[in-house]
């Protein structure tokens, strides 16, 4: 049996979750990986000489070049690379950079000349590789209308877990209080105002439930605002955590949060915390969209609000601290769930079929 060989490209952050996660599923199933590789700190005019001449050497050996999250302005030289060598390109953007930085981060307006850039940028590095990767159905269909994409050329993956990391853990008995947990960059998508809010309303009718919110970012200081403003002493707000220390967090917490934006882009993603939490046995709640139901069923494996989410939160939150045996039933059919579909290794098998079958080799090795 032989093995693909895929050479991951670019400027990439290899300790990135989604990175880790199908590295490490490809590696799993007996892919071979092949690096060609610079720091992500470089300039991409700077950074494009040094990855071609490393690529012509390295992409050579490989039946797939493969450029990961977020490097959108490395798909152009990567397709220069793969076309010398005749070889197959796929990308995995994750988001578009024109939606994350213009439309949910709100950094410049639509007309301002960057966004025509990010945009410029997106539309090459969407429409120049063979087949490009989405996490959720929901975002593959929004490729595919933004920019132009057939069908064929889009491909799910799911960002799933890494569950070297995030094995099940042990319940927390918990000394009568009940902690709630969110993790994140506090970006727009996340709807941290909504969390804050229903927190408000948990704490006026049980005191014994306090919500930690660990991380740092956009929308934290308004968050932190917003709890004074609304009274909820019961909101923890914790500095941000390596991810390594996550496992540790997670396993101090009773139910776990998903995201409660209302972004358009929230409606589209499943983020890494939902699968995390799942990987060590925790159960999730989260805000009801068409793409976290391509996965899990309200009830069954998570629990899903609808809005106004703060309201719904809070009833949700006040549910699961009554009911244990439905918080041990969602965690536990989450966690089985998660394990046999969104780990490493079926993760990695899904991902290893897609570049088999586009680079021609029709098969795969390994376990």
């Amino acid at each position: 049996m032989f093995s693909v060989k895929v050479c991951f490209f670019g400027a990439y952050d290899p300790r990135y979750p989604r990175n880790a996660v199908l590295r490490e599923g490809l590696r799993a199933n007996g892919a071979e990986m092949i690096e060609c590789r610079v720091p992500a700190r470089e300039k991409f005019w700077l950074r494009y000489p040094r990855l071609f001449f490393r690529s012509l050497g390295e992409a050579r050996k490989a039946d797939v070049v493969f450029v990961p999250e977020f490097r959108q302005k490395d798909v152009p030289l990567a397709r220069l690379t793969s076309a010398i060598l005749g070889r197959r390109l796929v990308h995995d953007p994750l988001a578009s950079r024109y939606e994350t930085k213009i439309l949910d981060w709100r950094r410049k307006p639509p007309s301002s000349v960057e966004a025509r850039w990010n945009l410029t940028i997106d539309r090459l590095a969407f429409r120049l590789p063979d087949l490009v990767l989405a996490d959720t159905a929901a975002h593959a269909d929004y490729f595919r209308s933004r920019f132009g994409l057939a069908p064929r050329r889009t491909a799910v993956v799911p960002v799933g877990y890494d569950d070297r990391l995030f094995p099940p853990r042990a319940v927390r008995r918990s000394g009568g209080g009940f902690t709630v947990l969110f993790t994140g960059s506090f970006l727009p998508l996340h709807g941290v105002e909504s969390i804050v809010r229903a927190a408000a309303i948990v704490g006026r009718r049980d005191r014994s439930v306090s919500f930690r919110l660990v991380g740092d970012g956009q929308t934290r200081a308004a968050a932190a605002a917003l709890a004074k403003q609304c009274g909820a002493d019961n909101v923890i707000f914790d500095g941000w955590s390596a991810l390594e220390d996550l496992p540790g967090r997670l396993e101090q917490a009773d139910l776990c949060l998903g995201i409660f934006g209302r972004t358009e882009k929230a409606a589209r993603v499943v983020p890494h915390k939902i699968f995390q939490a799942m990987g060590l046995g925790r159960p999730v709640v989260t805000a009801r969209t068409a793409a976290v139901e391509e996965f899990f069923a309200h009830g069954e494996n998570i629990y899903l609000c609808d809005p106004p989410w703060p309201e719904s939160l809070a009833e949700a939150v006040l549910e699961l601290k009554a009911d244990s045996l439905l918080r041990a039933s969602l965690a536990a059919n989450g966690h089985e769930l998660a394990r046999l579909h969104y780990s490493t290794l079926p993760l990695g098998r899904r991902l290893l079929d897609l570049l088999s079958g586009i680079s021609g080799r029709g098969g795969r090795g390994g376990p």
